[in-house]
């Protein structure tokens, strides 16, 4: 797995940057700290108060957690 994508986020960060992909209204209520820490990893941005997942944070979300395909196999 590529290191610059291989990140190991917790559940809650997992579920907020999925929670970041949709439009902005349709969103549900994202956790302020976990946000914090999203951006602080280049995972997400915020612009005028609005989280929003970044380039890289899509990569990642895409290419998931070695975590993860470890519990899938």
């Amino acid at each position: 797995m590529e290191s610059e994508l291989d990140y190991d986020l917790t559940p809650d960060q997992w579920e907020t940057l999925k929670a970041l992909r949709s439009p902005a209204p349709d969103r549900r209520s994202v956790s302020g700290p976990v946000v914090a820490q999203l951006v602080a990893l280049g995972l997400a941005a915020v612009s005028d108060e609005i989280p929003a997942i970044t380039y890289w944070g899509r990569k990642v979300l895409v290419r998931g957690s070695a975590r993860l395909w470890d519990v899938a196999a």
